[in-house]
């Protein structure tokens, strides 16, 4: 999706009109409806301001596509990822999408620990990350 697809869907998600988006960044609708036609684009400070609007990286703001991996989903939160589909295996295996291994930094032989919540779903951490979890919670104590 181009700058202004993502502009004006996340506009829309976020229930903002053009002048009220508009008035948050500093421009007037006008610019904001040149932004929303690729008649003009911004420049990388009103995309910062733009970015934190909707709470998302001025990456994903200005080239994030959607796909098959993605479900897709529109442009994710700040920090948060779909990484697509996976199977089950027979015997319970799932294969960690690459995406996930590299921005998690998950390799071969590390420990992981399945955490589950009936209501909301099974939720998969590294066993490093949950032992320095569990060591601030004491050091603060």
């Amino acid at each position: 999706m181009s700058f202004a697809e993502n502009l004006i869907e996340l506009r829309k998600y976020h229930n903002y009109s053009q002048e009220e988006l508009a008035e948050m960044i500093g421009v007037s609708r006008q610019t904001m409806s040149k932004y929303e036609t690729g008649e003009s684009l911004p420049d990388i400070e009103k995309c910062k301001q733009l970015a934190n609007a909707f709470g998302v990286t001025v990456d994903d703001l200005i080239s994030y596509e959607k796909d098959d991996d993605n479900l897709g989903m529109g442009v994710p939160p700040k920090g948060k990822h779909i990484f697509g589909m996976v199977k089950v295996g027979d015997k319970g295996q799932i294969v960690i999408p690459a995406k996930a291994r590299k921005i998690f930094d998950i390799q071969p032989g590390d420990n992981l620990i399945v955490l589950g919540d009936e209501g909301q779903g099974i939720a998969i951490i590294k066993e490093k990350g949950l032992l320095n979890l569990l060591n601030n919670v004491r050091k603060n104590k």
